[in-house]
Protein backbone atom coordinates (compact mmCIF):
# COMPACT_ATOMS: atom_id res chain seq x y z
CA UNK A 1 0.00 0.00 0.00
CA UNK A 2 1.81 3.10 -1.19
CA UNK A 3 1.09 6.78 -1.20
CA UNK A 4 -1.52 8.38 -3.43
CA UNK A 5 -0.42 11.23 -5.69
CA UNK A 6 -2.83 14.19 -5.42
CA UNK A 7 -1.65 17.00 -7.70
CA UNK A 8 1.99 16.31 -6.90
CA UNK A 9 1.48 15.80 -3.16
CA UNK A 10 1.93 12.28 -1.85
CA UNK A 11 -0.74 11.39 0.70
CA UNK A 12 -1.01 8.21 2.75
CA UNK A 13 -4.25 6.29 2.09
CA UNK A 14 -5.11 6.24 5.81
CA UNK A 15 -5.33 10.04 5.75
CA UNK A 16 -7.74 9.86 2.83
CA UNK A 17 -9.76 7.22 4.70
CA UNK A 18 -9.85 9.46 7.81
CA UNK A 19 -11.16 12.41 5.81
CA UNK A 20 -13.81 10.25 4.13
CA UNK A 21 -14.78 8.81 7.52
CA UNK A 22 -15.19 12.25 9.05
CA UNK A 23 -17.37 13.44 6.18
CA UNK A 24 -19.50 10.28 6.27
CA UNK A 25 -19.90 10.44 10.06
CA UNK A 26 -20.93 14.10 9.87
CA UNK A 27 -23.52 13.24 7.21
CA UNK A 28 -24.91 10.38 9.31
CA UNK A 29 -24.88 12.60 12.41
CA UNK A 30 -26.79 15.30 10.56
CA UNK A 31 -29.33 12.72 9.41
CA UNK A 32 -29.69 11.32 12.94
CA UNK A 33 -30.23 14.82 14.24
CA UNK A 34 -32.85 15.65 11.62
CA UNK A 35 -34.72 12.41 12.33
CA UNK A 36 -34.40 13.06 16.08
CA UNK A 37 -32.78 9.66 16.65
CA UNK A 38 -30.05 11.05 18.88
CA UNK A 39 -32.53 10.95 21.76
CA UNK A 40 -31.92 7.18 21.90
CA UNK A 41 -28.15 7.66 22.27
CA UNK A 42 -26.75 7.76 25.80
CA UNK A 43 -23.68 9.93 25.13
CA UNK A 44 -23.66 11.77 21.83
CA UNK A 45 -19.93 12.56 21.87
CA UNK A 46 -18.91 8.95 22.42
CA UNK A 47 -21.35 7.81 19.78
CA UNK A 48 -19.93 10.26 17.23
CA UNK A 49 -16.33 9.19 17.94
CA UNK A 50 -17.28 5.52 17.64
CA UNK A 51 -19.04 6.27 14.35
CA UNK A 52 -15.92 7.96 12.96
CA UNK A 53 -13.70 5.05 14.06
CA UNK A 54 -16.02 2.50 12.44
CA UNK A 55 -16.19 4.46 9.19
CA UNK A 56 -12.42 4.96 9.24
CA UNK A 57 -11.78 1.23 9.61
CA UNK A 58 -14.27 0.49 6.84
CA UNK A 59 -12.84 3.00 4.38
CA UNK A 60 -9.27 1.95 5.18
CA UNK A 61 -10.23 -1.65 4.52
CA UNK A 62 -11.86 -0.73 1.22
CA UNK A 63 -8.84 1.30 0.11
CA UNK A 64 -6.59 -1.64 0.97
CA UNK A 65 -8.63 -4.17 -0.97
CA UNK A 66 -10.41 -5.57 2.06
CA UNK A 67 -7.26 -6.58 3.97
CA UNK A 68 -7.37 -4.83 7.34
CA UNK A 69 -4.44 -6.79 8.81
CA UNK A 70 -2.05 -5.42 6.18
CA UNK A 71 -2.76 -1.86 7.36
CA UNK A 72 -1.00 -2.44 10.67
CA UNK A 73 1.60 -5.02 9.75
Amino acid sequence: MGEVDLAGVYVHPLLIAAILAFVAAEAVGWLLGRLRLYRFVWHRGLFDVALIVLFWAGFASLLNGGNVAALFG
